[in-house]
């Protein structure tokens, strides 16, 4: 992982949880499904991402020397305990939805299957993993529904809580449909396309406006875009038009210009009369500052003549839904359906399948969540993708993980496509309801509802 993995990514309770189960001989096989609980305001649907790191999580989950020589200091755990620990591998079973999936609430995204001790403690780490890049992912791709036909750059790293959850929510909105990114390191890690201008200060530091713009285009002359709003933004405009005969002679074409503050879309059909009218018809204009889907969809409907736009803030920290009830549940054990009835957070029990039917013109119309032995018509979503511990095909091209996003959410019904609220149909079959109905029965107890979820 990126900067080194720990065994230590983990919640105490994991590793209690671990020894007493040791102790207590609870070590059978164990299926624990990872889902969101309920969609948050504003996600009608979900993009599944994050899968790629968590099946390298699994696939070197190790306790190093420091880690081991941590936990002994502590004190917390029996010499027995950590040398277990000391051996520990992850040997189970993963089936998930691939990356860049659409999916819904109450779906399962992922399944692990393993030993007690081992399905229980990647809980922490792979929540982690897949819900950050998942919340991005689907951020991201309500950002590219609203802007149709533009290029979108992840300018986000800044403001990200954390390097790490920088870099990855570079690859999540790659995978979602962005064109790439300014954070270098995600460039370096996944091949990413970068994308970079200058900041006010370079303008700032010259005497003038025109002589900043010249420096920095003999300096960086490739794919040249010159930030024009540090004063006067279309007085700058009409400065790169006088500027763009000299910088020609030099073989050094002007590739756009940003604005970054402002009414954008006003800014944006003044800048391009300008330029049109000095004859830089091919100059493109990128827009970036404070952007969400909202402002995108706006200047989308206005017809703004922006080509490209970079977005911070609202991407990388999915500012009005940063979060999902996310939730990863014990659904089996030794082979008996569990489920878990706590009020309001009632799970749905046992192994299961999502099936997808689409309409005639190939439309999501509705997901089936059912049990694993059950068959429905259309689309089964989770797929094995790790047995005994290994991956079981090298990991994914992010050009094939993009292809699959862009087709699920040109698949999407109408409504959610034009960001529309919209309830997608889930429907829970009538056999996983009726096996809830009887753990339900089975475990009722003195002044206990026996009434399944609904």
């Amino acid at each position: 992982m990126l900067g080194g993995e720990s065994a230590l990514f983990t919640d105490l309770y994991q590793l209690n949880m671990m020894s007493a189960y040791r102790e207590h001989g609870l070590g059978e096989t164990a299926v624990f499904e990872l889902f969101v609980r309920t969609l948050p305001p504003g996600r009608d649907f979900l993009v599944a991402a994050g899968l790629e790191q968590a099946l390298t999580f699994l696939e070197t989950l190790r306790f190093s020397p420091e880690d081991l020589r941590f936990l002994r200091e502590r004190g917390d755990f029996g010499a027995d305990f950590l040398d277990y620990l000391a051996q520990f591998r992850f040997t189970g079973h993963v089936d998930a939805m691939p990356e860049g999936t659409v999916f819904y609430a109450s779906e399962p995204v992922l399944r692990v299957t393993a030993p007690l001790p081992e399905a229980q403690f990647v809980e922490t780490r792979l929540i982690n993993l897949i819900h950050f890049q998942t919340v991005i992912a689907s951020k991201a791709a309500r950002m590219v529904l609203a802007a149709p036909g533009k290029a979108l750059v992840d300018f986000g790293l800044r403001r990200a809580h954390g390097a790490e959850a920088g870099v990855l929510a570079a690859r999540a909105s790659y995978i979602a449909g962005f064109a790439g990114t300014a954070t270098v390191a995600a460039g370096a890690a996944f091949g990413i396309p970068l994308y970079g201008t200058m900041a006010h200060s370079f303008v700032q530091a010259h005497a003038g406006e025109v002589a900043a713009f010249e420096n920095f285009a003999r300096s960086r002359p490739r794919n040249l875009v010159l930030l024009i709003d540090t004063y006067d933004t279309e007085e700058a405009a009409r400065r790169v038009v006088a500027l763009a005969p000299r910088l020609a002679e030099e073989g050094i074409p002007i590739s756009g210009v940003r604005i970054d503050s402002g009414d954008l879309g006003s800014h944006a059909r003044r800048v391009r009369a300008i330029l049109d009218e000095g004859g830089l018809r091919t100059t493109r204009i990128v827009a970036s500052g404070g952007l969400d889907e909202e402002e995108l969809l706006r200047l989308s409907r206005q017809g703004a003549p922006i080509d490209a736009y970079g977005i911070g803030t609202s991407l990388t920290t999915a500012v009005d839904a940063p979060a999902l009830d996310c939730a990863y549940k014990l659904q089996e054990y030794a082979g008996t359906p569990r489920r878990k009835r706590s009020e309001g957070k009632a799970t749905w029990p046992g192994r299961k399948q999502v099936w997808r039917r689409r309409d005639a013109v190939g439309r999501s119309c509705g997901d089936v969540v059912a049990l694993e032995w059950e068959s429905h018509p259309g689309e089964a979503l989770l797929h094995p993708v790790m047995r005994d511990g290994r991956r079981l095909s090298d990991p994914a091209d992010l050009a094939e993980l993009r292809a699959r996003a862009a087709a699920e959410l040109a698949r999407l019904p109408e409504p959610l496509r034009r960001l529309e609220p919209f309830t997608y149909p889930v429907e829970i079959t009538m056999p996983l309801r009726e096996l809830a109905a009887r753990l339900d029965r089975e475990t009722v107890g003195p002044g206990r509802s026996n009434r399944p979820a609904s």
